[in-house]
């Protein structure tokens, strides 16, 4: 009886400690969990606030990881463990180049303490700064700069027109007289106005005229500037479309009994290769619909492989070879290529087939 109550009275007397054993945590306060910049000016550049805590708890406090909802605010933190007592800060920037307007944005910081997950925010509005000609305008074409100088056409059907711009600026103390150098007949590609006085603005406007040309696919151009008469290979704009068969007014009936397009596969791997040699595969393309099945067109995406179809037509139910020869002249490592088929088939008219090699020296 006397042994049982002595080690009754030491759990009672230790109790207490393994109880605040247990309960010892740390907690992580904040003077504010929010700040506002208010309105500055992008060319200030990075404004930074310091988030100050204390650990209010009875255990040491670890920060494990502070992150920002975004690349545009980068955090710094105490790193060493914060004694109870003890106080630290989270540091958090903000950069506002190519940002301006509103924002507001959150960091999350998550530590051992007993409140683990905190959300600071910070929040403000960037007054653009005033760009310069080089960044509105960042391609130069002579004694212009252009807003670019590429205009793509997303797509184009067979029997379209379309129309695109792009703006420019003269950036000289001259005024210039401009126009194109025989563009293609499908191109139109005219200066509004066709003088440009010093740092007066204009545009580029150029028309396609798909019913102009009998082509498929991708296509590109680049049409020459005459600057004061006188025209120069550097002074250029490029043009690109896909051009598209317009297959809209096929009837349901002429959908059903269309020309179907199929290949044996769609891929090919030489595997290992020497440099310099000449790579042959054969596809096999066949004609699975009612019609007669007609390859529009075949293309490479480098010159170093040549396609040749055996015929264009292919009557319904016969098949294609596709040959394709693959040169590795040059070339070294792995290497992937594609071959894009255009046809007449209105469910599937484009096919890329890809071939690849690892070309091995000697």
């Amino acid at each position: 009886m006397k042994i049982s109550f002595s080690l009754l009275l030491v759990l009672v007397l230790c109790l207490p400690f393994v109880n605040q054993a247990q309960t010892s945590k740390s907690r992580i306060a904040f003077e504010k969990l929010q700040h506002n910049f208010g309105t500055f000016k992008e060319e200030l550049g990075v404004q930074t606030v310091a988030f100050n805590f204390k650990n209010d708890g009875t255990a040491p406090l670890i920060l494990n990881n502070v992150q920002a909802s975004c690349g545009c605010t980068t955090p710094e933190w105490t790193r060493e463990p914060v004694a109870p007592g003890a106080k630290g800060l989270i540091k958090v920037s903000y950069d506002p180049r190519n940002r301006p307007g509103v924002f507001n944005k959150t960091i999350r910081v998550s530590s051992n303490a007993e409140n683990a997950d905190v959300v600071l925010t910070i929040q403000g509005e960037v007054t653009p700064r005033a760009r310069t000609v080089e960044e509105d305008y960042p391609t130069q074409i002579g004694p212009l700069r252009a807003k670019t100088n590429y205009i793509a056409f997303p797509s184009i059907k067979e029997n379209q027109i379309k129309k695109d711009s792009t703006e420019v600026i003269n950036t000289s103390d001259q005024p210039v007289l401009l126009s194109f150098k025989t563009p293609p007949p499908h191109l139109n590609a005219v200066f509004k106005p066709a003088k440009l006085a010093p740092k007066q603005k204009g545009y580029i406007v150029v028309t396609f005229d798909a019913t102009k040309i009998k082509a498929y696919g991708f296509i590109s151009h680049r049409i020459y500037l005459n600057i004061d008469g006188q025209d120069d290979y550097r002074n250029s704009i490029a043009v690109s479309t896909t051009l598209e068969e317009d297959f809209s007014k096929l009837s349901a009936e002429d959908l059903k009994n269309s020309p179907v397009v199929s290949y044996d596969s769609e891929s090919f791997d030489f595997g290992d290769i020497k440099p310099g040699s000449k790579n042959e595969h054969v596809f096999s393309l066949k004609n699975a619909g009612k019609k007669d099945l007609i390859i529009r067109d075949v293309k490479s995406s480098c010159g170093c492989t040549a396609v040749s179809p055996s015929k264009n037509v292919v009557p319904s139910g016969e098949s294609v070879p596709l040959k394709v020869v693959f040169d590795s002249t040059g070339k070294s490592g792995r290497q992937n290529k594609t071959i894009t088929v255009i046809t007449n088939d209105p469910k599937n008219p484009t096919t890329v087939l890809r071939i690849s090699s690892n070309i091995v020296a000697q």
